[in-house]
């Protein structure tokens, strides 16, 4: 290598390397801006594939929802009707005017759908036909707070059904779990760090355990100084007999969580970004460590990507005393902007338990801080506190998930109900594997077949490759000259092409984060050809560098 090219080379390095600190969603902000330049200069348009907002919507459901609101303009203005001002919509009698209603709209948008999510709430959950129609026409309206203000009760009955069904494999043993409709996941993260700490459930400073790789907050909010948690990472290091990642979790790493002095559990299931759900080795393995070392653990499942794995079954439904899960709307129904997610807790857990364990002394402190709610605060379980810190106590009477949202949570979680044959649940995971397939065709290489897996994102493991194809001397030569972030920079600059490092979620240094939801199909196999393009040239410099 000559003096000139490896001073290019150490220039850049030095330049690239700052960027490893921050968080990979800030860091994408640097690469948009280079994707763009070229994108000008090249008239190639970028091709941003670092975030997971997916590109397609639940339709139908969205349909229902607009046919709802012209059925609840209409009953306000029945109340009231004065130019642009209305009333309050009435209970009283409502299921007749609904049944006129669908009659009189059966052949148009969304009417279909909203006739069988009605009769869902009557026939399967016995619901009052006024009091369900009126909730969801209120609901919808927005005129009233929230009302219970952790979920409305019919709401939650239907996101229950949904819950039990896609998270817990329909299995009704496991009794009933509470909920709390929040501002999507972002929002239960930031409800859950709160109430732990504020009822010394977490003091700061304390031992918790994180499973990498992880959405990156899951590990920046405990590095805040507010909890300054000591975390330990799980790593999903597990390899198959060929040295391929599988991104499970060896027992040795499991077994971390024998040491009792780790009060929580955080993990993504399935992962992000390797996209893959724990199988049911790791999962037997964790319910013998809980059984046998550790029972008190607290466990925060974040959810989010479980309707894209065939025959998912959530930590809630194996651990349910020990699990609070944390499931959004968002991917499944491409609902960001709804900002739509729920917290789900069984009614027996051990955030209860250790409520009721805490000395006395910090007993009487927290009564002190929920006695504007109610005369004995004592007996106000976790998932309450939840929904009381999330309006810093003395705001509750206004807390809660606007009603709208709550129905419009209420209306995806009934079409998924109602759809049987998991026609829009098998369209979404078609999508997916689909793009999977392709951006691999562009690699030219072949796709790996990885158990549990999602194929929301996939995390390639640029070293795995280096030295798989080309041994471990090449492998050497880019950690000793490159730095893991040079494959992005090179992606942006020369193609607009946007991904994420890996390392920035904790996982491998050299791996980078392709998200597989937010592109055109064809986007992937573009993208797979360009990074199989600068795969090569590293090898070409590589090559170079010998004959030196």
């Amino acid at each position: 290598m000559t003096t000139d090219v490896k001073s290019s080379l150490e220039d850049r390095r030095r330049a690239e390397k700052p960027y490893e600190k921050i968080s990979p969603f800030e860091f994408k902000n640097k690469l948009i801006s280079l994707a763009k330049e070229h994108e000008k200069q090249s008239a190639k348009a970028m091709l941003n594939a670092g975030r997971g907002n997916p590109n397609w919507i639940a339709a139908t459901p969205r349909e229902a929802f607009f046919a709802l609101g012209r059925f609840a303009v209409e009953e306000s203005r029945r109340t009231w009707n004065q130019q642009d001002l209305a009333g309050k919509p009435s209970g009283d009698g409502i299921a007749q005017r609904f049944k006129e209603f669908i009659d009189r709209h059966q052949h148009e948008e969304g009417v279909a759908l909203l006739q069988d999510i009605v009769d869902y709430g009557i026939d399967r959950n016995g619901f009052s036909p006024d009091e369900w129609i009126h909730e969801l026409v209120d609901g919808i309206i927005g005129d009233n707070y929230p009302m219970p203000d952790r979920m409305l009760v019919h709401s939650e009955s239907i996101v229950h059904d949904f819950l039990l069904q896609e998270l817990c494999g329909n299995d009704t043993s496991l009794g009933k779990f509470d909920l709390f409709a929040v501002e999507g996941a972002t929002a239960a993260m930031c409800y859950l760090f709160d109430s732990l700490q504020e009822n010394r459930l977490l003091a700061k400073g304390a031992k918790v355990a994180v499973m990498v790789p992880i959405f990156p907050p899951y590990v920046e909010i405990p590095k805040l100084w507010r909890y300054n948690f000591d975390v330990v990472e799980i790593r999903a290091f597990g390899t198959d007999g060929e040295g391929r990642h599988t991104w499970q979790y060896p027992e040795s790493e499991l077994n971390k969580l024998r040491d009792t002095s780790i009060h929580a559990l955080f993990l993504v299931n399935p992962s992000n970004p390797p996209s893959v759900a724990m199988n049911k080795q790791s999962v037997a393995t964790l319910k013998a460590i809980i059984k046998e070392s550790n029972p008190s653990l607290m466990i925060i499942s974040d959810d989010v990507y479980s309707t894209f794995v065939e025959g998912y079954r959530s930590l809630i439904a194996e651990l349910p005393y020990n699990t609070l899960c944390v499931y959004s709307l968002s991917k499944y129904f491409g609902v960001t902007g709804w900002r739509l997610g729920v917290i789900a807790l069984h009614k027996e857990n051990v955030f209860d338990d250790l409520l009721k364990g805490l000395p006395e002394e910090t007993v009487q402190m927290l009564n002190q801080r929920y006695s504007s709610i109610t005369e004995e605060p004592a007996s106000i379980r976790f998932i309450d506190r939840v929904v009381a810190d999330s309006r810093q106590v003395a705001l509750n009477h206004t807390a809660g998930l606007s009603t709208p949202q709550q129905i419009q949570m209420t209306l995806f979680a009934a079409f998924a109900l109602l759809d049987t044959k998991n026609t829009y649940k098998r369209l979404t995971m078609d999508i997916c594997q689909r793009r999977m397939r392709l951006l691999y065709e562009g690699l030219e290489l072949p796709m790996p077949k990885i158990p549990n897996d999602a194929d929301y994102y996939t995390e390639f493991d640029l070293q795995h490759w280096a030295g798989h194809h080309y041994g471990k001397d090449f492998a050497q030569h880019l950690e000793e000259n490159y730095e893991p972030l040079d494959i992005l920079f090179r992606l942006a600059e020369q193609s607009s092409i946007v991904l994420l490092n890996g390392g920035g979620f904790h996982g491998p240094k050299w791996s980078i984060r392709v998200s597989l939801a937010n592109l055109e199909d064809q986007a992937y196999r573009e993208i797979g050809g360009e990074l199989h393009r600068v795969l090569e040239d590293y090898v070409k410099e590589w090559r170079v560098s010998r004959q030196k």
